[in-house]
């Protein structure tokens, strides 16, 4: 039983996954004339979305939330606030993924009463339905059983979060038997093999500080 389950997104996922979602939004008839993403998580596929639907306007606000791999502050919050005329436009407001469902929420208040949007509707290309305290107007695949998803735009950041986990403050060593024996131990924790070789993550740390 791996300590945190995690599961590996790819490109092509993504990729999918969006152009699934575009569909999923065209179906429905509604006109999007701003895509706004929430940052991190959902610079990738807002962009994608934008070339599906054809969209030319693109903002980004920063929601913090789950600012360390599978760590979360107890409160979702907009880090640099700011407004902007979007008076009789139609918005959507795109992450990656719904899991508590707390930073689209945030993300969608800030929109509503510092945008002046006429309408705002939400996408996201995961919905974790069992554990989400909110359902996005728009998705294209449902999560039944929680899973830290490790998307591509992430590898570095949660594969170094992850280790920091397993290390506990351990001395890290790039010696070949050291990081067999790390790569086996995060297999066990994970479920994963570890995306990005672990003798250039640690040499990565050591370069942060982080080791």
């Amino acid at each position: 039983m791996s300590k945190i389950p995690v599961t590996l997104v790819t490109w092509d996922d993504v990729v999918n996954w969006t152009s699934e979602l575009a569909e999923v939004i065209k179906e429905d008839g509604y006109k999007v004339d701003v895509i706004v993403a929430v940052a991190r998580g959902g610079m990738v596929p807002a962009r994608l979305l934008a070339d599906s639907l054809g969209i030319l306007d693109v903002l980004s606000i920063k929601v913090e939330h789950w600012v360390e791999t599978a760590a979360k502050n107890p409160e979702a919050r907009v880090k640099y606030p700011y407004s902007v005329d979007l008076r009789n436009k139609s918005v959507l407001v795109v992450d990656d993924i719904c899991d508590t469902g707390d930073s689209l929420l945030m993300a969608t208040e800030h929109v509503r009463k510092n945008f002046g949007a006429e309408h705002v509707k939400t996408a996201t290309m995961q919905y974790i339905e069992t554990v989400s305290k909110y359902r996005p107007d728009y998705f294209s695949r449902t999560v039944r059983e929680w899973s830290w998803f490790m998307y591509p735009w992430n590898y570095w950041e949660d594969e170094i979060n992850l280790i920091r986990k397993l290390m506990n403050g351990r001395k890290l060593s790039d010696e070949t038997k050291d990081l067999m024996n790390l790569e086996v131990e995060f297999r066990e924790s994970y479920g994963i093999s570890p995306p990005i070789p672990l003798n250039r993550i640690v040499k990565e740390m050591l370069r942060r500080g982080l080791a």
